[in-house]
């Protein structure tokens, strides 16, 4: 048995363009399936915040029409009732990595307000990377690699094959016009080698240590490829 962690926003609300703030934070399904997957597994789940704020889920995430009906919207909120980890949350700058099997970033809009730019995080990320230790990322979660970027403008993730939430997705989303920046042209201009399945469509790429998905429907998948890694 191991310990993963599993890392998540402490943002309720992302900043638009115009300085309004959308009511955002984490996607329900993209915890509720890894945390599934790997307590089902056997695994014990850590879960951190900045700041060790109790994470907020993306309304929009409950609802019936993204959870494949009203039973499925009851069968989330329920697993996120369970999860006690939600409750507790580890403070993410005092956070040790080398702890841990391997660590999920949590997506959702929220990533975009904190984790993009957290320099505990980025330090996390960091120290993940050079150990070698496994590491997945999924939907807008892969905002957080962002913060990474060294002052001298290099980036630890250039050249690596990676997907997150896309561009078209976002303007299916009704965001794309309104957000600050879009995650598929940073990730662009930073240097990934980014790749897109169609909009929604499960899509998960492994390169070396780093795993991740685009989109929500990746979550359990990209679950199930990091498994594979630590057993």
């Amino acid at each position: 048995m191991a310990e993963i962690l599993m890392v998540l926003t402490g943002a309720d609300h992302l900043t638009l363009a115009d300085g309004t703030e959308h009511p955002t934070g984490y996607w329900a399904e993209e915890f509720t399936a890894p945390y599934r997957a790997f307590t089902e597994a056997g695994h014990r789940v850590s879960v951190a915040t900045p700041g060790g704020v109790t994470p907020t889920v993306d309304p929009v995430s409950l609802r019936p029409e993204v959870n494949g009906g009203p039973a499925g919207a009851a069968a989330t909120a329920a697993a996120l009732d369970a999860a006690a980890e939600l409750r507790r949350p580890l403070t993410l700058a005092d956070v040790d990595p080398t702890r841990y099997a391997a660590v999920f970033y949590v997506g959702g809009h929220g990533p975009m307000q904190d984790l993009s730019q957290d320099a505990d995080s980025a330090r996390l990320l960091r120290t993940v990377l050079d150990q070698g230790r496994p590491l997945a990322v999924v939907c807008h979660g892969v905002a957080a690699l962002l913060a990474t970027q060294e002052s001298d403008g290099t980036w630890p993730f250039a050249g690596y094959r990676l997907t997150g939430f896309s561009e078209a997705e976002e303007k299916q989303t009704g965001l794309a016009d309104r957000l600050p920046w879009l995650l598929q042209e940073q990730l662009m201009a930073l240097g990934a080698e980014y790749s897109a399945a169609e909009p929604w469509a499960p899509h998960v790429v492994v390169d070396r240590t780093l795993h991740t998905g685009q989109n929500p429907a990746s979550s359990a998948s990209l679950a199930a490829a990091l498994l594979n890694t630590i057993g």
